[in-house]
């Protein structure tokens, strides 16, 4: 075989940096967004927000939100704002004032807001240390007592009861009575039903703290006896195994729907979280238009005095550094400003797409899929996907996840296509409006839907039931 030396030409795609990070940048959510910027802002001195809030960017129609009026170029107004910026403060000015941004009274709403969705709630553990510290117990006693309590899962349970009652036997030299007469004592306290070694015996502690009532005792037998037929028969079959009529049964299955299976849940912590929106849709001049949330899209902008020495330095160690720090700026500013644009127009044509939807509601959507955008729009599916993940599009109807917005397509009687989200909205619908003495079961919500012109089978509906956590019929009969 001979060797030799060629020149060949050839086209291929490379993922440049810029590249690299554009993609990186579409794919993140609000939330990593800002950690990225923030991050970039840290390790980067060329970049730098720009001062005030400025004006809202255009919407993708080309008018402004506010006034119906043709939007002004977001580079001319942001030119305009950076001239009025003085570059030295007066002398008279306080410091304060110069550092606040004019903000103070929002920050100060801000902060009040997050302070009050704080909940910090007390520990399960502590709360219950708190009431044996009340008991008089020994100190083998409060010994035992403490690791009874590290042993509780978090809803309160014993999750291995038997394995704790041998190793306390075996560490503390107590009979297994007396271990029992000390969980006892435990059961005692707040929250009702806790230390209980199962379902069963957590509904029977709550139920025997209530008035005793013949409503409450058939609730006791249903809960002894009966707990797993109750999910399972229907009402008249376990009536008659009961002895009782259908209206106590009724009375009873109420009684133990207000008992909690869960005594550890007021304990656990957590907080609100709120999501913000990426994208605003409103009507304007009877259009629908999509435009970017302002208030997750900070303005950036390269610092004009590192930009100037720049220009007067030499070819320095210092001049590099800055040279490199100025092209990295330039790449993150245009790969944020190509996200904002993307995110826009896919947004846009999701809206146009789905306008049933914003004027009559989830039974209104239109099928969807990824290739209808990417088509439309001359961009690769998986750049649609990119820009649709883990956002968010705030609308008249609600806040809603891009992603929610595309279903598949079930062909209807007259040759056409039903989107999957508008099914199970009409389930939605007929379950709500349903006799709840005489629920629609999955045949006859199929049935009523080919009476409508969708052709789809009974299983599907089935599936598209579970989905929206509706219970079979059976179960659906006579609940309140």
């Amino acid at each position: 075989m001979k060797h030799t030396l060629g020149l060949k030409l050839s086209q291929g795609l490379s993922l440049t940096p810029a590249l690299q990070q554009a993609i990186k940048l579409l794919q993140m959510s609000t939330l990593d967004l800002e950690m990225e910027i923030q991050q970039a802002l840290d390790s980067n001195l060329m970049l730098e927000r720009e001062e005030g809030d400025g004006p809202e960017p255009a919407e993708a129609g080309g008018l402004d939100a506010q006034t119906d009026e043709p939007a002004a170029p977001a580079d001319s107004r942001s030119a305009e704002d950076s001239e009025n910026i003085p570059t030295e403060p007066e002398l008279d000015h306080d410091w304060s004032d110069i550092y606040s941004g004019g903000e103070t009274g929002a920050d100060q709403a801000l902060h009040d807001f997050q302070q009050a969705n704080l909940h910090v709630e007390e520990d399960l553990k502590n709360h219950l240390q708190d009431q044996a510290a009340l008991e008089n117990f020994s100190p083998l006693q409060a010994l035992i007592i403490d690791h009874m309590i590290d042993a509780l899962d978090e809803r309160g349970y014993f999750p291995d009861w038997p394995q704790l009652c041998d190793q306390l036997q075996a560490d503390t030299g107590q009979t297994e009575a007396q271990l029992e007469d000390l969980r006892s004592r435990l059961q005692q306290w707040e929250p009702t039903g806790i230390g209980a070694r199962d379902l069963q015996e957590c509904l029977l502690l709550q139920l025997a703290t209530l008035p005793s009532s013949p409503t409450r005792d058939l609730a006791t037998r249903i809960v002894h006896a009966h707990l797993a037929e109750l999910a399972s028969e229907r009402g008249a079959k376990l009536a008659r195994n009961l002895g009782c009529d259908e209206a106590a049964l009724d009375q009873a299955q109420k009684l133990l729907r207000s008992l909690t299976p869960d005594p550890g849940a007021d304990f656990r912590p957590h907080q609100q979280e709120y999501v913000a929106p990426d994208i605003y849709v409103r009507k304007i001049q009877g259009q629908w238009l999509a435009s970017i949330n302002p208030s997750i899209t900070p303005k950036l902008k390269i610092n004009a005095l590192y930009q100037d020495l720049i220009r007067r330095a030499d070819n320095s160690p210092d001049q590099q550094m800055l040279k490199q720090h100025l092209q990295e700026a330039r790449y993150f500013l245009h790969s944020l400003k190509s996200r904002n644009e993307t995110l826009l127009k896919v947004a846009q044509e999701i809206v146009d797409r789905q306008r049933g939807f914003l004027e009559y509601g989830p039974e209104a959507m239109r099928p969807l899929v990824l290739r209808d955008i990417s088509s439309q729009l001359g961009i690769h599916e998986s750049t649609v996907s990119r820009a649709t993940a883990h956002k968010y599009m705030h609308t008249p109807r609600g806040l809603f996840e891009l992603k929610y917005f595309f279903s598949s397509a079930v062909s209807t009687a007259e040759g056409g296509s039903c989107s999957a989200t508008a099914i199970q909205a009409m389930i939605r619908r007929l379950v709500n409006e349903e006799s709840t003495s005489k629920p629609l079961s999955d045949s006859r919500l199929t049935q009523i839907l080919q009476d409508e012109g969708i052709n789809v089978a009974r299983r599907t509906v089935a599936k598209y039931r579970e989905s929206l956590n509706i219970p079979p019929s059976h179960q659906r009969k006579r609940m309140a």
